[in-house]
């Protein structure tokens, strides 16, 4: 043994001593950088392993979608409380709380629909008082258009009682002058519903310039048999696909209140959270339920305490999930909001909402008005969010206006 390394043995035995057990102390802690974490156990923690969903939710950088019913589920039965501040401190990261787009939607074709949805004043098998007509002029459709820009929307929506639109391509190239007139005129963005499309319609309306599709998946899988039965679920899920594949922005969400569980819910946002692009646009709509409709009737004839007569919380926790889980989504409180008391409005906005339809009517049912909706703005520190979509190289060499894009993502 050399003489060093008995020097350095007796050095280690004399601090190892009892009686010198301060001075080693001392030692290491002068010698040891506080910066750097030394972790012995290099294996992965439980926590790390087991993260709790609402806790994979915020942590993460980029939307997920891979998402189980259990972890929704999870997510969803949080206390409401602790639901809405995390879901309002998920909506910060990806969007500016005090922005709201505004949008406005216009009956392009109202009435004599083949479907049977139960919900549907449109359909032509319910006596609603609903008149089947034809598609509008353009001119008509510009005047609203213009109308709804000047009130501070920057979406303008157009919907067509239609199932599909096969054989329908006269319809088609008129619609699709209506979106390229309003966008070369106004630079508003532009979003319809048509019902089903396939990839040559979809690669059509891109061609035309559109923003977004509206096609609503509407509730569960496994509730949409008793809601639907002329379209299947894939059906909804295929048009949303073709719509994306084009380049077009998908807006699709759902119902809430037709006669659907919290499991419903639950079940609706994990097929939305797991599709290969989560929605640009998610609309929520609360029933507003039709005389004349088979949804009212059945709706009618619950018992009171029912699980299937939607609660306002149920709102409020579909809201905030679909937040927490699809975080770049632009959500929007769309048909029925009229119905909400203004406190309940405002904790839809709390919840994770950040745009709303607003204007004269949502297609067959009352929509508040703009005047309405920039004071409770106004009142509430928001402000209306500006279109992305740039102005026509004519306007903007003629008035310069600002260019602005969203946050991260916007329906009909």
């Amino acid at each position: 043994m050399s003489f060093i390394t008995k020097r350095l043995l007796s050095k280690s035995a004399r601090l190892l001593h009892p009686k010198n057990s301060n001075i080693l102390l001392a030692k290491t802690s002068t010698e040891v950088d506080s910066s750097i974490h030394f972790n012995i156990d290099t294996r992965p923690s439980a926590d790390s392993v087991t993260m709790k969903p609402l806790d994979l939710a915020l942590s993460t950088t980029t939307p997920i979608n891979s998402w189980t019913k259990e972890q929704i589920r999870e997510i969803y039965e949080t206390p409401l409380m602790e639901l809405i501040f995390q879901s309002q401190v998920q909506h910060r990261k990806y969007h500016n709380p005090q922005e709201v787009q505004l949008c406005t939607l216009l009956s392009i074709k109202t009435g004599g629909c083949t479907e049977d949805c139960k919900y549907c004043a449109q359909s032509s098998r319910y006596d609603t008082g609903t008149k089947a007509e034809k598609l509008i002029k353009i001119e008509e459709v510009m005047e609203k258009a213009r109308i709804a820009k000047a009130n501070g929307s920057t979406r303008f929506c157009m919907g067509a009682a239609w199932r599909d639109m096969t054989g329908r391509k006269s319809g088609l190239k008129k619609i699709g002058e209506m979106v390229k007139q309003i966008n070369d005129e106004l630079g508003m963005e532009t979003c319809v519903t048509l019902g089903m499309v396939d990839s040559k319609q979809a690669e059509d309306l891109a061609k035309a310039g559109l923003t977004a599709y509206n096609h609503n998946i509407d509730t569960s899988r496994e509730h949409y048999p008793n809601v639907i039965s002329t379209r299947t679920y894939d059906d909804r899920l295929k048009t949303i696909k073709n719509v994306q594949k084009a380049g077009i922005k998908a807006c699709t969400g759902g119902i809430l209140g037709l006669g659907e569980t919290p499991e419903d819910h639950v079940s609706f946002l994990y097929t939305l959270a797991t599709m290969d692009m989560h929605p640009e646009s998610l609309p929520i709509n609360r029933l507003v339920p039709i005389k004349g409709t088979p949804m009212e009737k059945e709706l009618s004839e619950l018992p009171s305490g029912s699980v299937r007569k939607l609660q306002f919380d149920s709102i409020l926790r579909t809201i905030a999930t679909a937040r927490l889980i699809m975080p770049s989504s632009i959500i929007r409180l769309a048909a029925g909001r009229y119905t909400m008391k203004e406190h309940e409005q405002f904790l839809c906005f709390m919840s994770g909402c950040n745009a709303i339809f607003t204007g004269e009517k949502m297609l067959t049912t009352m929509c508040n008005g703009w005047d309405e909706d920039i004071e409770m703005l106004r009142k509430w520190g928001l402000k209306p969010m500006k279109s992305f979509r740039k102005e026509s190289p004519s306007k903007t060499k003629a008035r310069q206006p600002e260019s602005v894009t969203h946050s991260i993502s916007s329906a009909s």
